[in-house]
């Protein structure tokens, strides 16, 4: 199970290159709304813990240190990326430290970008879309299309409903970054011609400037899960491409 620092790296990233993490949720265990088949944290029931979440203070004083280390070391950093133990927006203050992420960007290394990995379920929220709205690179998840099929993946943890979060992704008009995992299980397959139908008109009608599709890479918590080639992706993702998406394929 990884477990991170408020603060790691950075870490070759196969999507964002040399990547600055964040961690907003507790240092010894996990805090997330999803409990995914594949999540290399593990599963939630494992990463229960007694510790505090970080203050605003705690990253104001841990990233700025960071910053000018890489900087007087002439560490390269393309993105500080909230990722983590979890789901950065289930933080109380995440918008608050998304402004003191951007204003020591700047600071420090104006040409980074700063990332959000997130699983789209908090954007209802109009102060966590606000803040995912100040950023360089809002990296949403949607796996599957359907409510179904999110339950056998994501395995999301109260009340979720597809139609919601796509209500959601339009708001972004196009500026966010879709991210899908590409699996098949017992009960699921990315490939199969409905789903993969489904989700593509999901695609379209949210319209984002680019997709990140990815299969598996790390030990996943659930036995049994087959990753995809790039191949196989590749052309499966071949309608979109030849419609004029921006599709990046990581295997």
């Amino acid at each position: 199970m990884i477990r991170e620092e408020l603060v790691f790296g950075p870490i070759h990233s196969r999507r964002l290159g040399s990547s600055l993490g964040i961690n907003l949720l507790p240092r010894t265990g996990k805090l997330c709304n999803f409990d995914c088949i594949y999540c290399e944290c593990g599963w939630n029931r494992d990463g229960r813990t007694t510790e505090p979440l970080p203050a605003v203070s705690d990253l104001q004083e841990t990233l700025e240190a960071t910053l000018r280390d890489c900087l007087e070391k002439g560490t390269g950093i393309d993105s500080i990326t909230f990722s983590g133990d979890g789901e950065s927006t289930l933080h109380p203050c995440f918008g608050e430290m998304i402004d003191v992420t951007l204003s020591l960007r700047d600071r420090f290394f104006p040409e980074a970008k700063v990332s959000v990995l997130s699983n789209a379920t908090r954007l209802g929220d109009e102060k966590v879309f606000q803040a995912l709205r100040k950023v360089d690179n809002p990296i949403l998840k949607l796996d599957a299309p359907a409510d179904a099929a999110v339950a056998l993946i994501n395995r999301p943890q109260g009340s979720y409903h597809v139609e919601d979060v796509v209500r959601n992704l339009e708001r972004f008009e196009g500026d966010f970054i879709l991210q899908t995992m590409f699996l098949r299980s017992e009960d699921f397959d990315s490939s199969d011609p409905a789903q993969l139908a489904s989700w593509m008109d999901i695609v379209r009608r949210v319209s984002p400037r680019e997709i990140m599709a990815y299969t598996l890479d790390r030990e996943a918590p659930m036995p049994g899960l087959v990753k995809f080639t790039v191949e196989e992706m590749t052309n499966l993702l071949k309608p979109l491409v030849e419609e004029g998406f921006n599709v990046q394929i990581k295997g």
